[in-house]
């Protein structure tokens, strides 16, 4: 009986031996799939669209607008980052400039006051390209430039300027319209390296 006993208590202090140390193994071993989930959540992008405009030009400003207005309708996080040229895009009509010096002052003289100052990048024609541009889509119903920004931002869609953009061509917030975000290229970056398209125009 005592025989019995023993060889039990061996089989059972085994058992509990290799219990441990599977135990003590899979706790390792979940360690590091947690480790690897947590570098693909980081690696997986969001349902995001970050899009540059560059561009000062009416066309490919509408083209920015489209795919923006289309992100957002989608489910898209979408971010509209203003930059140089693209500043245009976002100047309210007849603004007060403010204070600048005569380099600045020459430099708005040459470049657009408002949205509906864009040329064409093509057969713009000293203005005549953008004027047939705008008159054809409103003959055919497609929604102009500045209805498109409306919607856009009905539809949530974040405008960005770019501060150093608009420290290096002399573009104050008083010219740009309200209700828009601020902000550099890390901005830029934070938002572009989580989205699932990116977009340069």
């Amino acid at each position: 009986m005592s025989d019995r006993h023993s060889v039990t208590d061996a089989g059972t202090s085994l058992v509990d031996v290799v219990s441990r140390e599977v135990e003590r193994q899979l706790a390792g071993f979940r360690d590091e799939v947690s480790r690897q989930i947590a570098a693909v959540r980081e690696g997986t992008v969001d349902q995001r669209a970050a899009i540059v405009l560059f561009s000062g030009d009416l066309d490919k400003a509408l083209a920015a607008l489209v795919i923006a207005t289309g992100a957002a309708a989608a489910g898209l996080e979408t971010t509209i980052f203003f930059t140089f040229w693209g500043l245009s895009v976002l100047k309210r009509k007849g603004a007060e400039a403010g204070a600048k010096g005569v380099k600045e002052r020459m430099f708005a003289l040459m470049t657009p006051r408002s949205s509906e100052g864009l040329g064409t990048s093509k057969l713009n024609f000293a203005g005549l390209g953008s004027r047939m541009l705008r008159a054809m889509m409103k003959d055919k119903n497609i929604a102009s430039l500045e209805e498109l920004i409306e919607v856009a931002r009905d539809l949530g869609v974040r405008f960005m300027a770019c501060t150093m953009s608009m420290d290096a061509m002399g573009v104050t917030r008083e010219e740009l319209l309200g209700g828009i975000e601020y902000g550099g290229v890390a901005a830029y970056m934070a938002d572009a390296v989580r989205s699932r398209v990116t977009l340069f125009i």
